[in-house]
Formats: structure tokens, C-alpha cells, sequence
């Protein structure tokens, strides 16, 4: 199998070769950027499986970088985590919210990031098992990676696709935020039960135009679970 090929977008040069060591180290192909114009250029030419983007960066914050590179078909589905001295939880589902797949605050031990990284590539490969399922209108096609309301795409991040294709397949259950976890995230530790909160968020969201959103439902003191069936 080739190796997963990692993008490093960080401005300070001791900070970018100590991840990058590590990473080479770990058999993995790394490119680095030392800013945002850097990283677009590094993006069509190398097609990263994975970014790691410091928030702080010269010419735009690392946040607006990870927003745009969703807001496009042909980098939506790069996986992201920023890189981040910002502790505060605000920050951390700003983070989430803005596309980001996970955060990393600084300082990291090198043993935590891969993990996170291999979580986060695990969590890139579609979880499910039917091609196509389809829910009062709403078609996934797992096989082409494709959500549609009618003949209308709909956009979703990696997370969101995967968060959505679990609930379709496994209808009218109530799953908490762990188990969500455990079966979308694939039992990261290192993941909180906030994030699930967030993903669900940018899901609705993402539904909401085509007057979807109501078939991902929260269930009070329990969980979430997809009913076509009104609360």
C-alpha cells in the first residue's frame, strides 16, 4: 500500500521539520507549506490524503484555509486538523465547525498527533454497507459518494457523509454520543463527545435547504437517531 501523503502547513520552520521528522519517521510521504498560497500550490500538486494546518499563519489563518478547501468539490474531502496554541472550547468548536476533522493543541507530544492522524485516515474511509440507501427523498450513493435530494446535490464534508450514511442504515434507533463515536469515529479517545454535537450541527445544516434537517433528531437525555417519523 503507498504511503498516505500528509501536508504540513506551519510557518515556524523548527515546528514544521520536528512533525515532519516524525512523520518520515512513520512512513509517511510529507510535503510542508510554510502559508496558505504555499499550501494551494502543494495541494494541486501533491493531493494530499491529509493536512495538518496551524491556525496562525501569515497570510490567512489557517481557519479560512480549512473553510475555503470545503467550500470546493475537488478539496472538500481532505481531511484536516489544526494545529493550535488556542485552548479555550470556543475555539475548539470553531475549530470543528469551520471544517476542521480534529484539533491539536500545541504543545503535542508526536506520539498523540499520529495518533490523531490515523484516526482521523481511518475515519476517511466510508464506513456502511449498502451502495444506496434512500429516506423520504434523500439518496446516498455510497458507491459514487454522493448525497442527493432530487436530481439536487448535496454538499457534505467526510465526517458529515459518514455520520449521515450510519444514521440512514440504521434507522428509528436512539445511539448516544459514545456510541456515535465508537461506530463513526471509529473509538478515537482522543475524541470528544462535543464533537459529535458539532458534526450533527453542520449536518442539519446541510440538509436544511432541502427541508431535511428534521430527520436527524435529538432525543433528550439520550442521544440522536434519523426517524422519518415526527417528535
Amino acid at each position: 500500500m503507498a504511503a498516505k501523503r500528509i501536508l504540513i502547513v506551519e510557518d515556524e520552520k523548527p515546528i514544521r521539520d520536528m512533525i515532519a521528522f516524525g512523520l518520515r519517521r512513520a512512513g509517511y510521504q510529507v510535503s510542508e507549506a510554510e502559508d496558505c498560497r504555499e499550501a494551494r500550490a502543494q495541494i494541486v500538486d501533491l493531493r494530499p490524503d491529509l493536512m495538518l494546518v496551524d491556525w496562525m499563519l501569515p497570510d490567512m489563518s489557517g481557519l479560512e484555509l480549512t473553510r475555503s478547501l470545503k467550500r470546493v468539490k475537488d478539496t472538500r474531502e481532505i481531511p484536516v486538523i489544526m494545529l493550535t496554541a488556542k485552548a479555550e472550547e470556543q475555539d475548539k468548536v470553531g475549530a470543528l465547525e469551520g471544517g476542521a476533522d480534529d484539533y491539536v493543541t500545541k504543545p503535542f507530544s508526536p506520539r498523540e498527533l499520529q495518533a490523531r492522524i490515523q484516526a482521523v485516515l481511518r475515519r476517511a474511509i466510508p464506513v456502511g454497507s449498502a451502495d444506496v440507501v434512500e429516506v423520504n427523498g434523500l439518496r446516498l450513493d455510497d458507491s459514487s459518494h454522493r448525497v442527493s435530494s432530487g436530481d439536487q446535490e448535496i454538499s457534505l464534508g467526510p465526517t458529515e457523509y459518514r455520520l449521515l450514511h450510519f444514521f440512514m442504515t440504521h434507522p428509528e434507533r436512539v445511539f448516544s454520543r459514545g456510541q456515535l463515536l465508537d461506530r463513526v469515529w471509529g473509538g478515537n479517545s482522543y475524541v470528544e463527545e462535543r464533537t459529535v454535537d458539532v458534526h450533527i450541527r453542520r449536518l442539519r445544516k446541510a440538509l436544511e435547504p432541502y427541508s431535511l434537517e428534521s430527520l436527524v433528531q435529538t432525543v433528550r437525555g439520550s442521544g440522536y437517531r434519523f426517524s422519518t417519523r415526527e417528535t
